[in-house]
């Protein structure tokens, strides 16, 4: 990928400021636009766009294609003359405007996106030519008999339901037809919302970075219509579960319960699964972040009914073989926890970046591969991601004698790359480690919108392993984009090339 020198900001869309409970693509993300323009950013990364699902997590989906309807916004539809105010405007989707409140929006927004619906001509040729290519009947489907189950896991359904066979999908397409065109109308929507949206990030001269997953929930329609895709036994119960060893973070490791994939099976169809989801993917996004990259060389697998990740086996994934077409595509390779070898070799035969995140890099070790003095060009440096403490909150944690090792780090890094180190209080601590990723070799530099504010351990968006209605609810607030902040990014674009 070769690129100039470029910054950019991890913002979530769940996380823009809006009156109705959730970030969406309305105005909101119209204006963290121009303010991106106004600091002289020019990536936006989001986390994955699906629908969320156990744990509010986006990468807990139903469906690894579809779209989050959640992000569909009210005002836009009240403008196409679907809904009215008052159909939304005294409805409750949270009280606190620092947080999403998933079961108010689970509660009350799908309700008044089928008003909306209600209210559209499914019968125009738009709508009917999109219908026709297919593209969302898995997705649709599948949400439909949820709603008919009260929205539990496939597993739980009634028997009826549990298996797919194409005479159940006719039956469900006609007896619940309206529930069916519903859920393919939400992703008709965002489509065209994200169009627009997309089309005004490009003539202000901002590209999108998207993320993929690289499993998929076992609740999903993945699983429950495509078994064969994944290591399954012949109740399409999960063999082995997807995870990581333990580590210097965790003695237990982490355990995520997805299925892992049957790679064999994978390889004989032509990766027909992973090239759909990749090309789809680049219909949505310049730039695309593949999450747990690693997985790809090997894949750590737990025995199910495993409580926790200290046992498992490592076995082989795709290697090379799975990218070997897909070189020239703008693909950034999550390549964080355990690099051996195989992901080395992987990751030079790609020739895509890698990720050096500046929150690793300042523990007293001259080889850290984190520090910006012992890397080059082709990686995005980060001072932390949407799964780590946010800065101020990690530096807030030290002991007095982590921070005295960070601060020495800190200084001489800042020296080498000719950055003045500010020390004296944590947040100019936090301001000194933003400015050194803009200083750094990286030909990307990405920010999440938590480090560029200083904002503490309260702000954090993910704790993996983890289920909390802490996990994915940040929420910024309309005045934290303020002009000031936007001058000191676009000082640093400027001083550092960027």
């Amino acid at each position: 990928m070769n690129i100039n020198r470029k910054s950019g900001v991890l913002l979530h869309i769940s996380s823009l400021p809006t009156k109705y409970g959730v970030g969406t693509l309305g105005k909101e993300a119209y204006e963290f636009i121009d303010w991106m323009e106004s600091a002289g950013l020019k990536i936006w990364q989001v986390l994955p766009l699906v629908p969320t699902n156990y744990g509010d997590s986006p990468y807990q989906s139903v469906c690894s294609t579809a779209l989050n309807y959640y992000f569909i916004d009210f005002d836009i539809l009240e403008e196409k003359g679907l809904l009215a105010k008052a159909d939304y405007e005294g409805v409750f989707f949270g009280n606190n405007e620092d947080r999403v409140d998933y079961s108010a929006l689970f509660n009350n927004k799908v309700s008044v996106l089928k008003k909306a619906f209600s209210n559209y001509n499914a019968k125009n040729k738009e709508f009917e030519d999109f219908l026709a290519k297919h593209e969302y009947d898995d997705f649709s489907l599948f949400m439909t008999i949820k709603a008919l189950n009260n929205y539990n896991s496939w597993d739980q359904w009634d028997i009826k339901y549990q298996s797919y066979s194409k005479n159940l999908e006719m039956e469900i397409c006609v007896k619940y037809s309206k529930e069916f065109l519903f859920w393919q109308w939400t992703q008709f929507e965002f489509l065209n919302e994200w169009k627009n949206l997309k089309k005004y990030a490009c003539e202000k001269g901002i590209s999108i970075m998207g993320d993929m997953p690289l499993y998929v929930a076992y609740d999903s329609v993945e699983v429950w219509k495509h078994p064969e895709l994944f290591m399954l036994d012949e109740n399409k119960r999960i063999v082995f579960a997807a995870g990581c060893p333990p580590d210097a973070f965790s003695d237990d490791g982490q355990l995520w319960g997805n299925p892992v994939y049957d790679w064999k099976y994978h390889k004989a169809t032509g990766y027909k699964f992973w090239n759909y989801r990749i090309s789809k993917a680049f219909e949505l996004f310049d730039y695309l972040r593949i999450d747990h990259f690693r997985g790809f060389d090997r894949f750590y697998a737990i025995p199910a009914g495993n409580v926790n990740a200290r046992i498992g086996s490592w076995l082989d994934g795709p290697k090379f073989d799975l990218f070997k077409d897909k070189l020239s595509l703008n693909i950034v390779a999550e390549d964080l926890g355990v690099i051996d070898e195989g992901v080395i070799t992987l990751m030079k035969n790609t020739g895509y970046p890698g990720m050096k995140i500046l929150e690793f890099a300042f523990d007293g070790s001259i080889y850290n591969e984190h520090k910006p003095s012992n890397y080059t060009e082709n990686y995005l440096v980060y001072t932390g991601t949407h799964d780590n403490m946010p800065l101020k909150g990690y530096i807030d944690e030290l002991s007095e004698k982590q921070l005295q090792t960070f601060i020495q780090d800190l200084k001489y890094e800042c020296s080498v790359l000719n950055v003045e180190a500010k020390y004296d209080i944590v947040t100019n601590l936090v301001n000194t480690v933003v400015e050194l990723a803009f200083a750094s070799k990286a030909n990307i530099c990405i920010i999440p919108i938590q480090d560029f504010l200083a904002q503490g351990s309260s702000t954090r968006m993910n704790l993996p392993s983890t289920v909390s209605t802490d996990n994915w609810s940040y929420r910024i607030r309309r005045d934290y984009l303020s002009d000031s902040l936007a001058k000191r990014i676009l000082d640093y674009n400027t001083k550092y090339n960027r």
